[in-house]
């Protein structure tokens, strides 16, 4: 099974993920390995456009390369993600399209203030990864219908203020 917990990504990283390709990519190779033939396969892309993102993945550590297999003349290179889920250091969105300051076409922002259990925090931010991962399968297959890309973030924060460690020290 999939390790669940969060893998810290940089900057470059992060850029690497701002891609809906890229993530329908990390899907396929969650829970076994794939080559790039396959992925492209299951999502109906053709093997050079999903070969090239898979470089990039794999350069950019968020892939690896699980096993060689020699099939007549051809070497076939079986990937997998590193994780399911990615976050950066910092306050900064992992995604630049989810800063406050991006001008969107479309945009929708849906906040709302709950009083939660340590209990509840806990299952909420289960069912929104669910919820989102549900998202990517739904759309990870190739349909007729015209799409435009997203970017979707959820954000809990409590609202207690973090205590800056410089103003405690004076």
């Amino acid at each position: 099974m999939m390790n669940e917990k969060q893998l810290k990504v940089s900057v470059n990283q992060a850029k690497l993920l701002g891609n809906a390709l890229r993530i329908k990519i990390i899907s396929q190779l969650l829970e076994e390995p794939r080559t790039a033939k396959q992925v492209a396969d299951l999502l109906g892309e053709t093997g050079g456009n999903i070969h090239y993102h898979m470089k990039k993945l794999y350069e950019g550590g968020l892939i690896e390369l699980v096993e060689e297999k020699q099939f007549g003349g051809v070497i076939e290179k079986y990937y997998k993600s590193k994780s399911k889920w990615f976050n950066s250091d910092g306050t900064e969105p992992i995604d630049p399209v989810l800063k406050d300051d991006y001008l969107s076409d479309d945009s929708t922002a849906l906040s709302i203030r709950l009083s939660l259990s340590q209990k509840q925090q806990k299952e909420i931010k289960k069912e929104f990864r669910l919820f989102l991962e549900e998202w990517v399968k739904k759309t990870s297959v190739n349909t007729t219908d015209k799409t435009e890309e997203y970017s979707i973030g959820v954000k809990i924060n409590s609202v207690k203020q973090k205590i800056n460690k410089q103003e405690d020290d004076k």
